[in-house]
Protein backbone atom coordinates (compact mmCIF):
# COMPACT_ATOMS: atom_id res chain seq x y z
CA UNK A 1 0.00 0.00 0.00
CA UNK A 2 1.39 3.53 -0.63
CA UNK A 3 1.10 6.16 1.93
CA UNK A 4 -1.81 8.71 1.36
CA UNK A 5 -0.43 11.66 -0.80
CA UNK A 6 -2.24 14.10 1.69
CA UNK A 7 0.26 13.21 4.44
CA UNK A 8 2.70 15.51 5.35
CA UNK A 9 6.56 14.24 4.17
CA UNK A 10 8.38 13.02 7.28
CA UNK A 11 11.29 13.02 5.30
CA UNK A 12 13.12 14.38 2.36
CA UNK A 13 14.52 11.70 -0.15
CA UNK A 14 17.66 13.74 -2.41
CA UNK A 15 17.46 11.18 -5.39
CA UNK A 16 15.78 11.29 -8.88
CA UNK A 17 15.60 7.20 -8.77
CA UNK A 18 11.59 5.93 -8.56
CA UNK A 19 13.15 2.74 -7.14
CA UNK A 20 14.22 4.52 -3.89
CA UNK A 21 11.20 6.18 -4.13
CA UNK A 22 9.36 2.93 -4.47
CA UNK A 23 10.92 1.43 -2.01
CA UNK A 24 10.55 4.34 0.85
CA UNK A 25 6.49 3.51 -0.14
CA UNK A 26 6.87 -0.08 0.28
CA UNK A 27 7.78 0.85 4.16
CA UNK A 28 4.56 3.87 4.35
CA UNK A 29 7.04 6.43 4.71
CA UNK A 30 5.86 9.78 2.95
CA UNK A 31 8.46 11.75 1.51
CA UNK A 32 9.37 14.70 -0.32
CA UNK A 33 11.51 14.66 -3.38
CA UNK A 34 13.95 17.14 -3.71
CA UNK A 35 15.36 17.62 -6.81
CA UNK A 36 18.92 18.65 -6.48
CA UNK A 37 20.88 19.74 -9.30
CA UNK A 38 23.81 17.58 -10.10
CA UNK A 39 27.46 19.19 -9.59
CA UNK A 40 28.83 20.21 -12.79
CA UNK A 41 31.93 18.04 -14.58
CA UNK A 42 31.41 14.20 -14.57
CA UNK A 43 29.18 11.92 -12.78
CA UNK A 44 30.31 10.99 -8.98
CA UNK A 45 34.46 11.28 -10.12
CA UNK A 46 36.56 8.82 -7.96
CA UNK A 47 39.17 10.55 -6.65
CA UNK A 48 43.03 9.04 -7.37
CA UNK A 49 43.48 6.22 -4.96
CA UNK A 50 40.34 5.83 -3.58
CA UNK A 51 39.24 2.84 -2.34
CA UNK A 52 35.88 1.32 -3.88
CA UNK A 53 34.31 0.85 -0.70
CA UNK A 54 35.35 4.92 0.30
CA UNK A 55 33.77 6.09 -2.76
CA UNK A 56 30.53 5.14 -2.60
CA UNK A 57 30.57 6.38 1.13
CA UNK A 58 31.57 9.47 0.23
CA UNK A 59 29.53 10.15 -2.90
CA UNK A 60 26.26 9.53 -0.62
CA UNK A 61 27.29 11.79 1.71
CA UNK A 62 28.19 14.03 -0.62
CA UNK A 63 24.49 14.11 -1.99
CA UNK A 64 23.25 14.25 1.47
CA UNK A 65 25.11 17.69 1.94
CA UNK A 66 24.26 19.00 -1.51
CA UNK A 67 20.64 17.77 -0.43
CA UNK A 68 20.72 20.02 2.90
CA UNK A 69 22.34 23.16 1.01
CA UNK A 70 19.23 22.78 -1.75
CA UNK A 71 16.72 22.82 0.84
CA UNK A 72 18.18 25.39 2.98
CA UNK A 73 18.83 27.71 -0.19
CA UNK A 74 15.32 27.27 -1.33
CA UNK A 75 13.68 28.12 2.57
CA UNK A 76 12.12 25.29 3.19
CA UNK A 77 11.06 23.64 6.38
CA UNK A 78 13.40 21.45 8.37
CA UNK A 79 13.04 18.05 8.31
CA UNK A 80 15.66 14.55 8.17
CA UNK A 81 17.10 14.21 4.44
CA UNK A 82 18.00 10.97 2.86
CA UNK A 83 20.74 10.48 0.15
CA UNK A 84 22.14 6.89 -1.35
CA UNK A 85 24.58 5.94 -3.68
CA UNK A 86 24.72 2.33 -5.13
CA UNK A 87 27.62 1.25 -6.78
CA UNK A 88 28.86 -2.10 -8.40
CA UNK A 89 31.88 -3.61 -7.74
CA UNK A 90 34.19 -6.11 -9.66
CA UNK A 91 37.96 -6.71 -8.78
CA UNK A 92 38.17 -3.19 -7.00
CA UNK A 93 36.86 -1.82 -9.96
CA UNK A 94 33.77 1.01 -10.00
CA UNK A 95 31.23 -0.19 -12.51
CA UNK A 96 29.14 3.18 -12.68
CA UNK A 97 26.20 4.36 -14.84
CA UNK A 98 27.49 3.49 -18.01
CA UNK A 99 27.72 6.21 -20.84
CA UNK A 100 26.65 4.88 -23.70
CA UNK A 101 25.82 0.90 -25.55
CA UNK A 102 29.88 0.14 -25.86
CA UNK A 103 30.22 0.69 -22.12
CA UNK A 104 26.88 -1.20 -20.93
CA UNK A 105 28.39 -4.05 -23.78
CA UNK A 106 31.48 -4.13 -21.76
CA UNK A 107 30.57 -3.92 -18.33
CA UNK A 108 27.95 -6.79 -18.74
CA UNK A 109 30.70 -8.84 -20.40
CA UNK A 110 32.72 -8.26 -17.44
CA UNK A 111 29.72 -9.42 -14.75
CA UNK A 112 28.92 -12.21 -17.20
CA UNK A 113 29.89 -15.63 -14.69
CA UNK A 114 31.35 -13.86 -12.01
CA UNK A 115 30.95 -12.73 -8.47
CA UNK A 116 30.70 -9.06 -7.85
CA UNK A 117 30.02 -6.67 -4.53
CA UNK A 118 27.16 -4.32 -4.65
CA UNK A 119 27.75 -1.66 -2.21
CA UNK A 120 24.54 1.17 -1.05
CA UNK A 121 25.36 3.40 0.88
CA UNK A 122 22.96 5.29 3.11
CA UNK A 123 23.45 8.85 4.65
CA UNK A 124 20.71 10.46 6.62
CA UNK A 125 21.32 14.12 7.53
CA UNK A 126 19.28 15.07 10.77
CA UNK A 127 19.53 17.81 13.42
CA UNK A 128 22.47 19.09 12.07
CA UNK A 129 24.24 15.52 12.13
CA UNK A 130 25.28 13.20 8.95
CA UNK A 131 24.06 9.40 10.02
CA UNK A 132 25.99 6.87 7.40
CA UNK A 133 25.66 2.98 7.12
CA UNK A 134 26.28 0.62 4.28
CA UNK A 135 24.90 -2.56 2.91
CA UNK A 136 27.15 -4.82 1.17
CA UNK A 137 25.61 -7.62 -0.90
CA UNK A 138 27.48 -10.28 -3.13
CA UNK A 139 25.91 -10.96 -6.77
CA UNK A 140 26.63 -14.17 -8.47
CA UNK A 141 25.64 -13.60 -12.27
CA UNK A 142 25.51 -16.26 -14.53
CA UNK A 143 27.08 -16.81 -17.97
CA UNK A 144 25.72 -14.27 -20.80
CA UNK A 145 25.26 -14.83 -24.31
CA UNK A 146 26.99 -12.68 -26.55
CA UNK A 147 23.26 -12.12 -27.95
CA UNK A 148 21.59 -11.69 -24.42
CA UNK A 149 23.78 -9.12 -23.58
CA UNK A 150 22.63 -7.57 -26.80
CA UNK A 151 19.05 -7.70 -26.41
CA UNK A 152 19.33 -6.38 -22.87
CA UNK A 153 21.03 -3.49 -23.82
CA UNK A 154 18.60 -2.98 -26.63
CA UNK A 155 15.95 -3.06 -23.95
CA UNK A 156 17.38 0.49 -22.48
CA UNK A 157 17.04 -0.89 -19.37
CA UNK A 158 21.35 -0.74 -18.41
CA UNK A 159 21.23 3.04 -19.01
CA UNK A 160 21.26 4.56 -15.32
CA UNK A 161 22.21 2.09 -13.41
CA UNK A 162 25.27 0.97 -11.76
CA UNK A 163 27.26 -1.85 -13.41
CA UNK A 164 24.49 -1.74 -16.39
CA UNK A 165 21.67 -3.76 -15.26
CA UNK A 166 18.27 -3.89 -12.83
CA UNK A 167 18.23 -6.47 -10.73
CA UNK A 168 14.21 -5.94 -10.09
CA UNK A 169 13.81 -6.05 -14.24
CA UNK A 170 14.76 -7.78 -17.07
CA UNK A 171 18.20 -8.79 -15.21
CA UNK A 172 16.26 -10.39 -12.49
CA UNK A 173 16.86 -13.70 -14.57
CA UNK A 174 20.62 -12.89 -15.51
CA UNK A 175 21.31 -13.17 -11.35
CA UNK A 176 22.13 -16.66 -9.67
CA UNK A 177 22.26 -16.20 -6.48
CA UNK A 178 22.53 -12.86 -4.00
CA UNK A 179 23.87 -12.76 -0.45
CA UNK A 180 22.92 -10.33 1.67
CA UNK A 181 20.39 -7.16 0.23
CA UNK A 182 18.30 -7.75 -2.28
CA UNK A 183 16.63 -3.61 -1.91
CA UNK A 184 20.67 -2.80 -1.26
CA UNK A 185 21.01 -4.02 -4.58
CA UNK A 186 17.72 -2.00 -5.95
CA UNK A 187 19.50 1.28 -4.30
CA UNK A 188 18.03 1.39 -0.92
CA UNK A 189 18.50 -0.99 1.63
CA UNK A 190 15.51 -0.91 3.87
CA UNK A 191 17.64 -2.81 6.60
CA UNK A 192 20.19 -0.14 7.09
CA UNK A 193 17.48 2.65 5.88
CA UNK A 194 15.30 1.65 8.63
CA UNK A 195 17.88 1.55 11.42
CA UNK A 196 19.12 5.14 10.66
CA UNK A 197 15.03 6.11 10.56
CA UNK A 198 15.13 5.20 14.61
CA UNK A 199 18.39 6.84 15.65
CA UNK A 200 16.57 10.05 14.74
CA UNK A 201 13.33 8.42 16.20
CA UNK A 202 10.97 8.18 12.94
CA UNK A 203 8.86 5.26 13.61
CA UNK A 204 7.34 3.04 10.52
CA UNK A 205 4.12 1.53 10.58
Amino acid sequence: MSPDPHTAPRIYLASASPRRRELLMQIRLPHQVLDVPAPPGEDEPRHAGELAADYVRRTAREKAERGEHYRQSRGLPRLPLLAADTTVILDGDVLGKPTDREDALHMLGRLSGSCHEVHTAVALMAHGRLHEMVSVTLVRMRVLEADEIARYCDSGEPYGKAGAYGIQGLAASFIERIEGSYTGVMGLPLFETTALLRRVDIALP
